[in-house]
């Protein structure tokens, strides 16, 4: 592959998406998992890249733990969510024998599989590629950023929550995402509330207004406030109990589902503008 192309396993994806964070906590594996949730529900069709190599989430969140990826001619293939392919998922945690093993590993060897992830997945024809990054400005993130340079990301999605000390790390990644030229689609502020099980009223335990008040600051976009709710995360540890029914089907009677709705909206009118194909 010459030095000046964008990997090939890119190629057929239109548009890359990484979703960001400042601090560990906040929530972000959760937000990723629901943008790729309302990407399909609105007829695209996702992948997700889980790379944050010491705490993958993402086989958990999609209930796909007990699968394994398969190696083709053309490189690794990610575990699908259902028949339709319309969701696939590829992470570090289908090629670990136990969901309590860890990964001890230097940084070199961190590089080495992040760029076997970027470049060595089949992912086909997708609308959208969702990142989703360990907390930090770490190794982890150069080497993302390096990977990524030539296939020209659309940008990210910060995750903060609505804590003074939270909004501060954003403040890092936003800095980040200046230096190595992504742009900023926008700031999501997660648990912004708690969803009593029993009412449905929503308290807020954690302050609020700390995100929109950032995103203000930075003058970048607010995307939306997003809830704890205790529903949601039943929903995702129980998900096997109903096979009738994906994922999907589910998450379209989660109260969170219109919420994320508006949010992934709004990242498909800014990045649907842009053409990452371009010359």
């Amino acid at each position: 592959m010459a030095s000046n192309e964008a990997p090939a396993s890119l190629s057929q994806v239109k548009h890359i998406v990484l979703v960001l964070s400042g601090k560990g906590g906040v929530g972000k594996s959760s937000v990723t998992t629901q943008l790729a949730l309302s990407l399909v529900r609105l007829g695209k069709k996702v992948g997700v890249l889980d790379v944050d190599l010491t705490g993958p989430s993402l086989p958990r969140m999609f209930g796909l733990e007990n699968k394994r990826i398969h190696q083709s001619s053309k490189g690794w293939v990610p575990v699908y969510t259902d028949a339709s392919k319309r969701l696939s998922v590829m992470s570090i945690g289908f090629l670990l024998k136990d969901r309590g093993d860890s990964v001890v590993w230097r940084g070199p060897k961190k590089t080495t599989m992040i760029k076997q992830f970027i470049r060595d997945v089949v992912w086909g024809d997708l609308d959208y590629l969702l990142i989703d990054t360990p907390p930090g400005t770490s190794d982890e993130h150069i080497s993302i950023a390096e990977q990524l340079q030539l296939a020209k990301p659309d940008g990210a999605v910060l995750v903060t929550t609505p804590q003074a000390v939270a909004t501060a790390d954003v403040r890092k990644e936003l800095s980040f995402c200046r230096k190595v030229g992504f742009d900023i689609l926008g700031v999501v502020e997660n648990m912004s509330g708690f969803i009593c099980p029993h009412c449905a009223e929503c308290s807020h335990i954690f302050s609020r207004g700390g995100g929109e008040k950032l995103a203000e600051h930075f003058n970048i976009p607010f995307l939306g406030s997003v809830p704890i709710d205790p529903q949601f995360v039943m929903m995702i540890e129980q998900q096997h109990s109903d096979k009738d029914s994906s994922l999907i089907e589910k998450y379209s009677s989660s109260k969170l589902c219109p919420i994320f709705e508006k949010i992934t909206n709004t990242v498909l009118e800014t990045t649907e503008k842009k053409n990452r194909h371009a010359i």
